[in-house]
């Protein structure tokens, strides 16, 4: 027994190990990302609905640090802004695949050529599926323009057609790291976390003999992945200490790559906002581009590609198991400064919902239970949304309870309404 706890702690200390510089560097250039690229270049060039709006489209969304619940309101944004619906659909694909943090972390556990190959299979797979949408899915465009007129306000940060006036450069440096190290880390920290301690289970519970049964099976190997990555929510970071996991007690390289690109951009709850907001049509195509290219890509590795070059991060990993030891000084800072920013950022979290339930307790506040909200974006477009409502004064929403305070002489049906609109549903507390 105790032998399995040691080798389990020495498996998701050797993963952190491994991820957490490159996690961190990522994290620093979404910063970055955030500071400093104007914010309306996201949907300037987004509105002729022809092949290089959708090119374009699943270009910007491939360095975004934007998760599948926050990329929806996003779209619905740019699609109110003129953003053609193939070129949404586009964004919709590529960005929750990738990341600039989840792109340095694949290279950090599964090497450089799973580091270039991820974001070129988002890129062509996001193509594919706006081309389909806007060949076969035009009478969905009244749907998702619906969608668009319906809540007034952009839904997202990352759509704001003005820039904030009169900030430094120190000013902007310094929100960009905030929003890097604090409401990235909120965000993505449960789901990195739930990722390498089932990783580390993987490796040191589940027997070799079972994937590597299945090992010459390859296209089983991804129907397998595509069942079980379909459904759940893994985020684009999360889903790669699990892929390399798997890899190592025999998963193939193809059907690794399925599941780093199917458990980020398909999951339950996303697929039924999907299919309110952007068509039914649009949902069945999304899925056949994301399933499609999914396969396609890992057919390719499987079989056309040198499999020596996919097989260096679990191999590393699985012969490093048993050697905790072998984590040296600036290893062990990184995972210092690494938990400590991520412990910061839940407790950062904590504070904030004691505090507005601390100052809402003794007033005159409307509260409405808000379901679905993941993250920050989420937060931030409920907030948007609800404060687009006639009468409404104040809104402040609390993300780790799911509640949002209201102040104001408002409707409360179209309050539950605007919030709808944008995928989320919302719901008068007593």
């Amino acid at each position: 027994m105790w032998n399995y706890i040691e080798h389990y702690g020495n498996a998701l200390l050797l993963m952190l190990a491994e991820m957490a510089p490159y996690l961190l560097l990522g994290f620093f250039f979404a910063g970055l990302l955030r500071a400093f690229v104007p914010k309306g270049v996201y949907r300037r060039h987004l509105a002729p609905r022809n092949m290089k709006s959708v090119v374009k489209a699943a270009a910007l969304g491939i360095p975004l640090p934007l998760c599948s619940c926050g990329v929806i309101p996003t779209s619905v944004g740019l699609r109110r802004e003129g953003a053609s619906h193939g070129a949404c659909t586009s964004f919709l694909i590529a960005t929750p695949q990738t990341g600039v943090d989840s792109i340095t972390a694949t290279y950090s556990l599964m090497g450089l050529p799973f580091a270039i190959v991820r974001p070129i299979a988002a890129l062509f797979t996001a193509m594919f599926g706006g081309w389909l949408v806007n060949r076969y899915a035009r009478e969905d465009e009244a749907v998702s323009a619906e969608a668009s007129r319906s809540h007034e306000q952009d839904c997202s940060d990352d759509c704001e057609t003005e820039e904030p006036i009169g900030e430094t450069f120190f000013e902007k440096f310094r929100n960009g790291m905030h929003y890097a190290f604090v409401e990235m880390l909120q965000d993505v920290g449960k789901w990195l976390v739930i990722g390498l301690l089932i990783a580390a289970l993987i490796t040191v519970a589940v027997p070799n003999e079972w994937l590597a049964a299945l090992h010459e099976y390859k296209l089983l190997n991804m129907v397998i992945v595509l069942a079980v990555a379909v459904p759940m929510y893994v985020c684009a970071t999360g889903s790669i200490p699990i892929a390399v996991s798997l890899m190592a007690k025999g998963l193939t390289p193809g059907a690794a790559l399925v599941l780093l690109m199917a458990g980020p951009a398909v999951n339950s709850a996303s697929m039924l906002v999907i299919g309110k907001v952007f068509g039914k049509r649009t949902l069945k195509l999304y899925l056949l581009a994301i399933i499609t290219g999914a396969i396609g890509f890992g057919l390719c590795i499987d079989y056309l590609l040198p499999q020596h070059l996919f097989q260096m991060g679990s191999m590393t990993m699985m012969s490093d198991v048993h050697c905790g030891h072998c984590v040296g000084f600036w290893q062990w800072l990184w995972i210092v400064l690494f938990v400590g920013l991520l412990i910061n950022a839940f407790f950062s979290r904590w504070h904030d919902s004691r505090k507005l339930t601390k100052d809402h307790a003794e007033q005159s506040v409307c509260q409405y239970k808000v379901d679905g909200m993941a993250c920050n974006h989420c937060k931030a477009n409920v907030e948007k949304a609800i404060g687009s409502v006639p009468g409404v004064e104040t809104v402040e929403v609390d993300l780790a309870k799911g509640i949002a305070y209201v102040t104001g002489r408002h409707d409360a049906a179209l309050l539950v309404e605007a919030v709808g609109n944008i995928g989320f549903e919302a719901s008068p507390m007593s």
